[in-house]
C-alpha cells in the first residue's frame, strides 16, 4: 500500500513538474501531434469525446502516461483507451501515445 502510495505520489510530482516546466510552444507542439496523428476526427466526433465521461475522468492519467513516455498507466486511461477503441474504427489503429496525447489535448 505504502509503495503504490509512493508511486503515486512520485509521478504527481512528475507530471507536476513536466506540466509546469512545458512552455507554450512545447503545449502547442502537443496538441499538433495529437491532431496530426491518425485520429482524424470531425468536429462532431471530437464533442462526442469530449462528452464521454470515461475519457475526461483520464485525463490525468493520460498526462501522466505521456510525461512519462508511456511508464504510467493508470486504470482510468486503459479504460479510456478500450471505450475509444469500441466506440471509434479510427482509435483501433492509434497507437496508445496518439490517443494519450488526444486526451490531454482535448
Amino acid at each position: 500500500m505504502r509503495r503504490s502510495l509512493s508511486v503515486a505520489a512520485i509521478a504527481l510530482s512528475l507530471v507536476a513538474g513536466a506540466v509546469q516546466a512545458q512552455t507554450l510552444v512545447a503545449t502547442s507542439n502537443i496538441i499538433v501531434r495529437a491532431l496530426d496523428r491518425t485520429l482524424d476526427f470531425t468536429s462532431d466526433t471530437t464533442t462526442s469525446i469530449r462528452d464521454m465521461k470515461v475519457v475526461v475522468a483520464a485525463r490525468d492519467d493520460a498526462a501522466s502516461f505521456v510525461a512519462s513516455a508511456g511508464e504510467i498507466r493508470g486504470a482510468q486511461l486503459e479504460a479510456a483507451f478500450a471505450a475509444l477503441r469500441e466506440q471509434f474504427p479510427q482509435a483501433r489503429e492509434a497507437s496508445d501515445l496518439a490517443l494519450a496525447e488526444t486526451i490531454v489535448a482535448l
